[in-house]
């Protein structure tokens, strides 16, 4: 998961890119960085988030009507290398600089064929995008392209490349060029916005940079389609191959924010109906619950309509310090466990002597969650209940959402009991997967078919057979108390 922006302008752009990175912080805290065009490329990228990369001496660096920023959350390479921060870049056979959201799964294989004919500087699975890209427009072996020719290679390019992949690309006298996996994994949406000198175009992650910076939406890129935003501000689309769309349901569940709108389909709305029928299965239980309290922020909206269905109190017991980043995407087991003491502080007054239902996004590893009830415990929660959004976490995503191992998922053999005990809860509901299904098909009926393999181990890309499944997890990182200890390429970072 990270965050991606691209605008074709008709003045300085910087400002704009800048802004946007901040609303798309939550998809990324590892690293940020922007490209901008004015007949040369001008480039600042580094470890942090975008308002530590960023400050006014050097974003004064960064002219030009054309540009694209990133925000980076690490699932292949290192966390702690500068380098491997986005934007990449190459010069031949033209400039091109790339970004990227997702994860390519046949990356070792790709990496082998890139290594061929061009040397690579580090271990990122976007930097062989970029080159599989170069390489496929050298072999038109054209000193001048049209449209249709960087269509004809980005066939190419789709041919060869697996997994998830919403790229951004600016390519030198020619414009900006986004390009969405068939499946349509992550989300990729253009906007227009109308200025006196003329229309400016943006290519983003998610819908609400299109509303903050005052762009209307067009469309959500379409899977296995690309789109050319040329430097006079024409706008090329083309469909690739056909789509076999497949969006990520966890997009919805916690990935993205309640305000945007991904594919048609509200992620506030979604997660309403999320609790919604979550609470029908909390209603069968029969037990006795006095407050619903939401694990911020992402539990909030679903345990919303939980309380109201289930007729009982809702109240914001856990306050939240907001200067703490999203324990979910940090890079490091011990780094993650020691934010949860800063992160959440309860409000003894909502839980003492009462039954908790606290509602959360997911159980992962259930370190986060079992830390949280015992919190809640401690508070003088008389009985705590834990409530998932998403259904039980048993595989790992390839996908560009970092799981762990199959062995280190709590729920991975275990029984609803069995998970609870392990929680320290008494008693422990997850949404089911059809019903997770029906909460966000709800809002685009023309999408059939989900990726939902972190829940039932069905992967929509052919190429995840066991054998990629067994080196990504061997591939995950050792932790210790100064976070990732890396072991092999492509490393993936371990989730809580």
């Amino acid at each position: 998961m990270c965050g991606v922006i691209g605008i074709v302008g008709r003045d300085r752009v910087i400002q704009d890119l800048y802004d946007g990175l901040i609303v798309l912080q939550h998809r990324g805290q590892d690293a940020a960085g922007i490209m901008t065009y004015d007949g040369h490329f001008h480039l600042q990228k580094g470890n942090g988030l975008a308002r530590e990369v960023f400050n006014a001496e050097n974003i004064m660096q960064l002219p030009g009507s054309v540009g694209m920023g990133h925000v980076r959350y690490t699932t292949a390479g290192s966390s702690s290398d500068p380098n491997e921060s986005h934007p990449f870049y190459v010069n031949s056979p033209f400039g091109i600089g790339l970004i990227h959201n997702g994860n390519l799964t046949n990356y070792q294989t790709l990496r082998s064929e890139v290594e061929k004919e061009r040397y690579l500087n580090t271990n990122s699975d976007t930097e062989v995008l970029l080159n599989v890209l170069a390489q496929e427009i050298v072999n038109l072996k054209l000193k001048k392209l049209q449209p249709k020719d960087l269509f004809e290679a980005l066939k190419k390019v789709y041919l060869r490349v697996k997994g998830s992949y919403s790229v951004i690309a600016l390519i030198s006298d020619y414009g900006l060029l986004a390009f969405r996996d068939p499946q349509g994994i992550r989300p990729l949406v253009m906007g227009k916005r109308a200025t006196a000198k003329g229309d400016e175009y943006i290519v983003s992650s998610e819908s609400v940079v299109l509303d903050t910076l005052g762009f209307e939406k067009i469309k959500d890129v379409a899977p296995g389609g690309a789109v050319l935003i040329d430097l006079k501000h024409k706008v090329h689309t083309m469909q690739i191959l056909p789509p076999d769309f497949h969006p990520c349901l966890f997009e919805w569940v916690y990935l993205a924010r309640p305000d945007s709108v991904l594919d048609e389909v509200s992620v506030y709305k979604a997660r309403l109906r999320m609790g919604k029928l979550l609470a029908k299965k909390i209603r069968k239980a029969n037990i006795d619950i006095d407050v619903v309290i939401p694990v911020p922020d992402t539990g909030r909206t679903a345990a919303l309509t939980i309380a109201y269905d289930l007729g009982v109190k809702y109240r914001e017991g856990l306050i939240k310090n907001r200067y703490i980043g999203r324990t979910f995407i940090m890079p490091g087991q011990a780094m993650r466990q020691r934010s949860i003491k800063y992160k959440l502080n309860p409000i003894p007054l909502e839980m003492k002597n009462k039954k908790v239902l606290l509602v959360d996004d997911s159980i992962v590893r259930g370190n986060t969650s079992r830390k949280i009830v015992e919190m809640v415990r401690q508070a003088g929660a008389k009985k705590v209940y834990f409530a998932s959004m998403a259904p039980p976490l048993r595989h790992p995503c390839v996908y560009g959402v970092d799981m762990p191992s199959r062995k280190e998922f709590v729920a991975n053999g275990l029984t609803e009991p069995e998970i609870a005990k392990a929680i320290s809860a008494d008693g422990v509901f997850y949404q089911d997967l059809k019903d997770l299904i029906e909460a966000v098909r709800r809002g685009n009926q023309r999408i059939k078919n989900f990726c939902g393999a972190c829940f039932s181990g069905k992967y929509p890309t052919e190429d995840v057979t066991e054998e990629v499944l067994a080196r990504a997890e061997a591939s995950r990182s050792s932790l210790d108390e100064n976070g990732p200890v890396r072991k092999e390429e492509n490393p993936q970072v371990a989730l809580l």
